[in-house]
């Protein structure tokens, strides 16, 4: 089912210009606005994100926390106006598009592999070696 033009249109106006790019597995920690009668204020809910659906303004995602002895699973709209910030606590490696195969599950069970990226990988596996440290090849006189 395509979308017309014209709503597409309609809802650039709504969509939110600084959604951080993450991923199914990634590690992230939403802000939300609470309202309490006359006072508003921010609550974090940190989770493993297990699904992305959707485009344009219904894009939803889910994210699945394992914590004090229960699991909690919570479906936000990406461009929601009560998401305050979105910010990526770690990046994971996964092979599936939707993980829910860790509902229900905790501990290692719902582990996932964290994703390093080049620069930060290169910098803490690599030793610096400088050149007076280097052996030098010496050949015996005969």
């Amino acid at each position: 089912m395509s979308r017309t033009p014209v709503i597409e249109e309609l809802e650039k106006s709504y969509l939110k210009k600084d959604v951080p790019l993450f991923y199914v597995g990634d590690t992230i920690r939403v802000q939300t606005r609470i309202i309490e009668g006359d006072k508003e204020r921010t609550q974090a809910f940190t989770g493993t994100v297990i699904a992305k659906k959707g485009t344009g303004l219904s894009e939803t995602f889910s994210l699945y926390r394992h914590a004090y002895g229960s699991n909690m699973e919570r479906v936000f709209l990406l461009h929601s106006p009560r998401i305050a910030q979105i910010e990526i606590v770690r990046s994971g490696k996964v092979r599936r598009a939707k993980l829910y195969y860790i509902r229900g599950k905790s501990g290692k069970a719902i582990k996932v592999r964290e994703l390093f990226t080049s620069g930060e990988k290169a910098e803490s596996a690599v030793p610096e070696v400088s050149g007076s440290d280097v052996p030098v090849d010496e050949t015996p006189e005969s």
